[in-house]
């Protein structure tokens, strides 16, 4: 079992940044993957939506408050982009290659994952098995990421590294976790 902690980095701005502190933990153990985050800080400055009655497969949660990874196999152009909104709506992408060939990844027909609202935070947590993507025996390059959207309706994000000039996710170097 691989196992890592991680803390998560606003991208430099001029702006006032909300005072949040993003850190977890992710691990990989045969084809099973865990990643947990934990959310702490002035919830007064940023929109987190409800929980929902009815989770489902969404679009452009990357819009609002939305907890995100993106998974690569090593040596290949190919990677996922893993959403989950604090509502408990989700989603998953498959690219061939930087930006390119954005798919709804069909393979998953559910992502159920658990999001306890505390009084000081908030911790989300998903399980997940990569078997329909991935083989166990695949190295993957993992970069985890969060987007806070604030009550102005301004958006910053969060990532364990920032390697471009402007904020982007989708940037291989950025998957600096290796499970």
């Amino acid at each position: 079992m691989n196992d890592q902690t991680f803390s998560l980095q606003p991208f430099p701005s001029t702006r006032s940044l909300p005072n949040l502190k993003i850190a977890g933990d992710i691990a990989r153990n045969g084809n099973k993957l865990t990643i947990c985050y934990m959310l702490e800080g002035n919830f007064k400055e940023i929109v987190i939506a409800p929980p929902s009655n009815t989770p489902s497969r969404k679009h452009k949660l990357w819009q609002d408050t939305c907890f995100e990874f993106f998974l690569g196999i090593k040596d290949s152009a190919r990677y996922w982009e893993f959403n989950l909104s604090p509502a408990g709506h989700w989603n998953v992408y498959r690219f061939d290659g930087y930006r390119q060939g954005m798919q709804e990844e069909t393979a998953f027909e559910n992502l159920a994952f658990n999001v306890q609202n505390q009084a000081d935070g908030l911790i989300l947590v998903l399980d997940v098995d990569l078997e329909k993507i991935i083989s166990a025996e695949q190295a993957i390059e993992v970069g985890i990421t969060t987007v806070i959207k604030d009550r102005d309706g301004e958006v910053t994000y969060w990532a364990l590294t920032h390697q471009g000039a402007e904020a982007d996710f989708h940037l291989r170097d950025s998957f600096i976790v290796k499970l």
